[in-house]
């Protein structure tokens, strides 16, 4: 019944970000051959409407729409879990968990779970993400229901992210990982926190200097590990 353990990958939300999680499960699998590698079912849905404008302009309609097909698909498909490798379509898994009996692996409580255990109670945590899950709040509730204090970046060092993910990642334009690099510097130093969630795929993409990547926790990182513990 090896079926049952099938994972679902609900992607496209970029198609990018959901090559390089694909990518990380397969590399973190331990295998020695093709038959240890997880079983997965991915479908890659880039047309689904962009999630931070959904988001901003409460129109969550169209794009629920598409999501339940997919879901069906996946069902239909007997996968044991699924796996959203995009943040900022968090916002609506609770929708989406009702429209099914298959577990959803919520991306945003499991990596504030492991932020909480290595930190603990009163941690500042920055949160690096698009200005749709920013203005979804899933972030900053998870981290105060895990008794964090979450804190966002000025406006400014926002744009420069925005700027990040929009004008370069998703356009598929090479990214200098100095410049997210000095954000997150910015937010230690300056802002005081002591651990900075990466809360957008696009930005799981980018290659961060093993000293900065000790003090961050990248979601998607989170994603595989769980991803990877339920279907094995």
């Amino acid at each position: 019944m090896e079926h049952k353990r099938r994972l679902g990958v609900l992607g496209g939300m970029g198609p990018k970000a959901t090559s390089v999680f694909i990518d990380q499960i397969i590399e973190s699998t331990v295998a020695d051959r093709d038959q240890d590698h997880i079983d997965m079912v991915i479908l890659n849905h880039a047309s689904l409407p962009d999630r931070t404008h959904v988001i901003l302009e409460n129109s969550p309609e169209q794009f629920l729409r598409e999501i339940e097909k997919d879901i069906r698909l996946l069902e239909y498909a007997e996968v044991a879990n699924i796996a959203i490798p995009c943040n900022t379509a968090h916002y609506y898994v609770d929708e989406m968990q009702r429209m099914t009996s298959i577990p959803i692996i919520n991306m945003v409580e499991e990596s504030m779970k492991v932020i909480h255990d290595a930190y603990g109670d009163g941690c500042k945590v920055g949160i690096l993400a698009t200005n749709g899950t920013l203005h979804s709040g899933i972030y900053s509730e998870s981290a105060l229901k895990y008794n964090m204090v979450p804190h966002l970046p000025a406006d400014a060092v926002q744009q420069e992210i925005m700027n990040i993910i929009y004008r370069d990642i998703k356009r598929g334009v090479q990214t200098n990982p100095a410049e997210l690099e000095a954000i997150i510097r910015l937010l230690i130093e300056e802002d005081g926190c002591q651990c900075i969630i990466i809360a957008c795929t696009e930005l799981s993409i980018i290659p961060l200097s093993g000293e900065i990547k000790q003090r961050c926790v990248d979601a998607m990182d989170v994603l595989v590990k769980r991803s990877i513990e339920l279907s094995l």
